[in-house]
This record gives structure tokens, sequence and C-alpha cells, in this order.
């Protein structure tokens, strides 16, 4: 019970402000298309050379946690996922809005997420010697087939096919192959020089979820106004609805705690796994991608409860979660404080106050978020016109500046038109960002495993041995032969 002695730390007027100023500004940097919460704590990082390590700490743990629950907010009202950890809450969090409940699937996001932030950072609390000895057993073998695992979720996200799902997810595993082969330096698919960078995730996302709508806006000309009215709900009722869907709470809790686990996963895996579970899971499958509260409940709490976990084998082994726990652990170094035993033992201090603060983040995140979504209704009101030319220039901004590549925005239009009329024959943009974000993870860790089982028995042996990979692997073939089992009973029906 050591942390408790220092929570006192994090209420210092400066640290308290901080917080405010973090969360506030996570959230809002979270709803921006293109801003994800891995750049987002990558541009804030020079801020903090010049602050005690304590309050440097305090701002891009606040900011990590702001953005990840920020990115839902555009994901439901604009149908542009903020961040790819909000890829899942698009899929119900937007017909949500369409059909009047925006208030409504905007608190179920806040709530969900304080919830799973917070279980999250207990765990982060009171497991982390434990679960870092967890995190040391995946090796590469593991991580292929937790991106297979991924891979059988993709037939699902598409409601409407699993034809036209797998063949989407397909479009996204060879977008992923463009470039050169990360482990060979193979060149691959360049076809012009733009491309011999690869496709930018960030990119991907915003071209393939943002262009399609700025063109169906166009298109349309203007919005169905009784479509997208602004709703009174209840704060109270919200947060009893979302405390009694226990299902949901519980298959979020166990996919971001353990995804947040492996190292290099990320918050989209989480989301994307825990709303594939929950729909299977569910008794009212058909209403998924129609506007489900638990599809936005579990997606949220997952890629919340990760946050904590992520950062487990960070502090205790110098291994990062997840992608922008990589970069937090720049914020470490540039301190003098190196991941290990000493945080806990040199840097007691800091890291608990570090922690702690985490944790009132997650209070602060619901506030403020509970507050925005009553101030929803200036976006619903927004002409379409402003509306379409607001969301092309974020996107613009966005995609240029995390690399300040100009051939990045022309790869993003380019995938955004073209998005825009697959859509047109009923294929989805999430089926093809998800394999756009596994085919890197499954391709580098299939090669990496090659180089070592050419070392001992042979591939095959390799990564069939060892019950952490007949887990997974069982897992995969459940998922698969869950996916035809629906469709069939879905088409005789």
């Amino acid at each position: 019970m050591e942390f408790i002695g220092y929570f006192s730390n994090v209420f210092i007027f400066e640290n308290v402000l901080i917080l405010v100023l973090g969360t506030i500004g996570g959230l809002l940097m979270g709803a921006a298309p293109g801003l994800s919460p891995t750049m987002a704590v990558a541009l804030l990082i020079p801020f903090t050379f010049k602050m005690s390590p304590d309050q440097g700490l305090i701002m891009l743990g606040a900011v990590y946690t702001a953005t990840v629950a920020g990115g839902a907010i555009s994901a439901i009202l604009l149908k542009i996922p903020g961040a790819p950890a909000n890829i899942a809450t698009v899929m119900d969090g937007y017909p949500m809005a369409k059909s009047g409940k925006s208030k409504e699937a905007l608190h179920y996001c806040f709530i969900s997420s304080f919830i799973g932030g917070v279980i999250g950072i207990i765990i982060l609390i009171f497991f982390t010697p434990i679960l870092a000895n967890f995190a040391l057993k995946f090796g590469p073998s593991h991580m292929f087939w937790i991106a297979i695992f991924g891979v059988t979720v993709i037939a699902t996200l598409d409601s409407n096919s699993i034809i036209k799902g797998l063949f989407s997810g397909a479009i996204g595993l060879w977008l992923a192959t463009i470039g050169y082969d990360s482990v060979l330096g193979v060149e691959r698919f360049v076809f012009n020089p733009i491309f011999s960078g690869g496709i930018n995730i960030i990119a991907a996302l915003v071209g393939l979820f943002a262009i399609p709508q700025v063109l169906s806006m166009i298109e349309k000309k203007q919005l169905d106004s009784d479509q997208f009215q602004m709703e009174k709900k209840s704060i109270i009722q919200s947060i009893i609805y979302n405390l009694s869907r226990i299902k949901a709470l519980v298959v979020g809790s166990v996919s971001g705690v353990i995804i947040g686990l492996i190292p290099g996963a990320g918050g989209q895996i989480a989301g994307l796994v825990s709303y594939d579970q929950i729909k299977k899971l569910s008794k009212n499958k058909e209403n998924f991608g129609k506007g489900e509260p638990d599809g936005i409940i579990a997606a949220e709490f997952a890629n919340n409860a990760m946050v904590g976990p992520s950062l487990v084998p960070l502090l205790t082994l110098g291994v990062p979660g997840s992608p922008t726990a990589a970069v937090l652990l720049g914020g470490l170094l540039i301190h003098g404080m190196f991941p290990g035993p000493n945080l806990f033992t040199i840097y007691a201090e800091t890291t608990w106050t570090f922690i702690n603060s985490l944790l009132v983040a997650q209070f602060m995140m619901l506030i403020f978020g509970l507050y925005i979504s009553g101030l929803a209704k200036y976006v619903i009101k927004t002409p379409t016109n402003y509306m379409a030319a607001a969301i092309t220039i974020l996107a613009i901004f966005g995609t240029y500046s995390v690399q300040h590549n100009f051939a990045d925005v022309i790869v993003m239009l380019f995938l955004g038109v073209s998005m825009f009329f697959l859509s047109k024959f009923g294929f989805t943009a999430a089926p093809i960002v998800l394999g756009l974000i596994l085919g890197p993870i499954a391709e580098t860790n299939f090669s990496q495993a090659k180089i070592i089982a050419d070392t001992q028995e042979g591939i095959f042996r390799y990564l069939t041995s060892g019950y952490l990979n007949l887990t997974i692997i069982t897992l995969c073939i459940i998922s698969i032969v869950y996916g035809i089992v629906s469709e069939m009973k879905r088409k005789n029906a």
C-alpha cells in the first residue's frame, strides 16, 4: 500500500493545474482526426524538458489517458475515429448518433472509459511484479498468433457479408506489405517513390474514414436534420445502464488487460477484439452495427483498460506494452529515470506520484468528458458545407503533421476516394484498417520466429509448441468456426 503515502503529491496546486490542462488538451487532441495518443505524447515530450520529473510525467500521463477517450468524440459524431484505438467505437457510436442518441452514446463512452481506466490503473498498482513476469513470456511466436487471432475478427467486422469482410481485410493486409520489409529490407509494391515509406497508419485511418464521410456529405448536400437532433439524457440513467451491462464490462476488462500487457499490441487491437467478443456473446447480434450500446461500452472499456497494464512491462522491464508507452519511455529517460527496480526504490516518490496521477486523471476525464457531451449539439448543428471543409482541413493537417511528408497526404486522399467508391458496393473501412494494423505485426513476428526456429527444430514445431501458443491457436479456430456458423444461421433464418 506504499502508493497511498504519495497521493498528497498529486494535489499540489501546480500538479493539479497540469492535470486539468493535460486532460482537457488530451480530450481535444483525441477528438481531432489524425492526432493519436502516440503523436500527442510525442509532441509534448519537448515541453517536459524544463519541468520536474513529477510534473513532466503527470502531463504526459494525463494526455495519454484523455486522448484515448477523446478519440471517441469524432468517432461518434463524425464517423471518424480520432485514433486507431477508437475504430470499433465507430461501428455503433455513429449509428446511435444518427438515430438521435449522440449524447447517450457519448455518456456510455466516457463512463466506460472511466471504469476501464480505473481498473487498468488498479491492476498497474497492485499486480505490477506478477504481470511483468507474464508479459515476459510473449515471444515472436505468441505475437504472431495474437495477430492471426486479430485477423480472424476481420470477417465479422462487416456485418453485411463475411466474403466482403474478408476481401476488405485482404486489401488491408496487402497495403501493409507496401514499402520495405522491416526484417529483410526488400522493396515491395513500390510503384511510385511516394510509397517507398509504406502506408502510414494515421494516413490510412484518416483517409479511409474521413474522406468518404466528406464526399458523402457533398454528395447528399445536407444532412437529414431530424436524424441528428440532440436528445435529453440524464447522466444518472446512463451510469445505471452502463453499470448494468456486466457482460460488456467483463469482456472489455479482460480484453484490455491481457492485450495491454502484450508488448506492442495497442488499444486498437484491444478495442476490436473486445467488440468482436461481445458481439459473439450477445443475444442481440443483429443490432450490432446499427447502434448497439454494448458495442460502444465494450470497445471503450477495453481501449482504456489497456492503458494501465501497458505500463507494467514498461516500468518494470523497459518493454513498452503499446506504441504510446514506447514514446512515454522517452519521457522517463530524459529525466534520467531508467525502467526497473530503481523506479520503485530510488525514484519511488516520482513513480508513485505519476501512477497516482493517472488514477486522478480518470476522474477528471470523466467530468470534462461528460461536460463535452453536452456541447456536442454545436457539432451536430454545424452546416454540412462548413463541417465538410473543417473535416478536410483537419484530415490534411493531421496526416501531414505525423511525418511532415506531403506524400502521406496524397496516399490519404487516394485511399479515401477509393474507399468512397468501395462503400457503394457494401465494403467497409474497419476490416481494411485492421488488416493494415495486423499485417506488419504478423509478418515481422513470423520472420523473427523463422530465424529462431531455423536454429532449433523447425518453424512448425516452434509455432505450435507450448501451452500459450496452443491456447491462442485454439482461440483462433473457435473464432473462425463461430464466424462461419453464425453466417450460416443468419442465411438460414
